[in-house]
């Protein structure tokens, strides 16, 4: 099965303990720092919450997509909330705009299920969506929470409409990760729904040589949230000057 054929309707729901509202203005205050524009694309937007965000902050924002589940779902949350974002379907390492854009946005692992091999290949692709004084913003699950927190553990969540199991089987350059939703249905009995997902380790010194291959420039990093604790999610913020 696809990674988030079934997951995109719930996503949202299995993550509402990650503080969404305190991440989404923390995004807006890093563009605000390196004074992006407003014209702008959150790759790999999943349900939305992001685009949602940046659109209201006053910013034009398309999101774009890999899986068309994901997006379904949040053009109905858009419209749910009235915040009409474009939504587009895409894979960031095929990335191809009709137009240039400000900044681009890639939150919460979208760099993860990119293969090392295609790093600085993806990061040029950004690059040239991107005008002058553009700002690319993103971040990755760091290479020791792939290799010591998620890999050969197994993870669960027993809930009244949704339970899951989750686990992770180490590989040379990531970890692969089998998930198993029981999901209640009008007549409470449950469904079963199994995805499968392939996340690589970055580490932090790979990623900034691939952007600045890729010819970025004035490129910062810093933990979750501004933190000075690298070791489980890592941001960078890069210009093209």
């Amino acid at each position: 099965m696809q990674s988030y054929s079934f997951l995109g309707s719930w996503f949202e729901y299995l993550n509402k303990d990650c503080d969404y509202s305190s991440w989404s203005q923390y995004l807006i205050k890093k563009l605000k720092q390196r004074g992006a524009r407003l014209k702008g694309v959150d790759i790999g937007c999943g349900n939305g919450y992001f685009t949602r965000a940046l659109y209201r902050a006053g910013y034009d924002v398309a999101g774009i997509d890999i899986s068309p589940a994901m997006l379904n779902v949040a053009a109905r949350k858009a419209a749910e909330e009235g915040t009409p974002c474009e939504f587009l379907l895409g894979d960031i390492t095929k990335l191809k705009l009709t137009g240039k854009v400000d900044f681009a946005v890639a939150i919460n692992d979208c760099l993860n299920y990119v293969p090392p091999s295609k790093l600085k290949s993806t990061f040029a692709r950004v690059y040239s969506c991107l005008n002058r004084g553009g700002v690319f913003h993103f971040d990755i699950s760091s290479e020791y929470k792939i290799r010591h927190i998620l890999a050969d553990n197994m993870f669960g969540e027993d809930g009244d409409d949704i339970s899951y199991m989750w686990f992770n089987t180490p590989e040379e350059d990531g970890v692969t990760m089998d998930l198993i939703f029981f999901v209640r249905g009008a007549d409470g009995r449950y469904d079963r729904f199994c995805e499968t997902h392939r996340q690589y380790a970055h580490p932090e010194e790979n990623v900034i040589s691939a952007l600045k291959a890729a010819g970025f420039s004035d490129i910062s990093t810093e933990g979750h949230l501004g933190s000075d604790d690298k070791s489980q999610r890592i941001n960078f913020t890069a210009s093209k000057l």
